[in-house]
């Protein structure tokens, strides 16, 4: 009896043994990851300094990538085959030109999204605005300058489908009165045929920019070719300084 108590203790000590290392795996599993906040491609510095969340006006986290610094603030929004990571190379590029970049990373509540990520910038300073979105984006940014107030200073539409979802650009851009620059390739034909009609429907913007460059490369990839990329930044310095 005595012999079989001392078994019994000694696997209720075993057991007592598992289940402390039960609970510290569990503790570390529940510990949050730095992957929860780069987003998969942001170093740890970045996701520490640049990973932001603000609520739209729903209350509904919107998460972001920010960084730079300045009065003028550049939103950013990527296209539907991607995420945020699309925007961190060229956000952390602009930043460095002295804007205050907000790239947002989309859940698909896209003009509630990028009305909020207006919002926060101004809170952090931001005197001007300006949206920048590449197709999926390019559809959210038009839409959403429609709506935000007080209006945005530009847009940038690169790719730009008329209609995405429950987004209609083309019913909007009428209505659009700061500059906007359209971009699109002319081998990426059908993007070009709709950046060509949201061209042609902008009607009062204070510049309706057409730039229909060479190629097939769709949205973001466009800025791969140096000119591309130089005719985007010389108009957001027109409009943004």
């Amino acid at each position: 009896m005595v012999a079989a108590a001392g078994v019994a203790a000694s696997l209720l000590l075993l057991a007592g043994c598992g289940g402390g290392g039960s609970d510290a795996k569990g503790t570390d599993a529940a510990s949050p990851s730095v992957t929860a906040d780069d987003f998969g491609c942001l170093s740890p510095e970045q996701a520490k300094a640049g990973s932001v969340t603000f609520p739209d006006a729903d209350g509904q986290d919107v998460e972001a990538f920010a960084s730079g610094s300045g009065s003028t603030a550049l939103v950013l929004a990527h296209q539907a085959d991607g995420d945020v990571c699309q925007w961190v190379p060229r956000a952390v590029d602009l930043a460095k030109d002295g804007y205050r970049v907000v790239a947002v990373d989309s859940a698909g509540s896209e003009v509630a999204e990028l009305t909020a990520a207006v919002k926060y910038a101004r809170a952090k300073g931001a005197a001007k605005v300006l949206l920048v979105g590449a197709s999926k984006g390019g559809t959210a940014v038009l839409s959403a300058a429609g709506v935000i107030t007080p209006k945005v200073d530009a847009v940038v539409s690169l790719s730009a489908p008329a209609t995405y979802g429950g987004m209609d650009a083309s019913s909007v851009v009428p209505t659009l009165t700061m500059p906007v620059l359209y971009m699109a390739a002319d081998l990426d034909s059908s993007f070009a045929d709709s950046t060509r009609q949201l061209s042609r429907a902008t009607t009062r913007a204070a510049e309706d920019d057409l730039d229909i460059v060479q190629g097939a490369a769709h949205g973001v990839g466009m800025l791969s070719d140096e000119t591309n990329y130089a005719r985007l930044k010389a108009f957001l310095r027109k409009y943004g300084r």
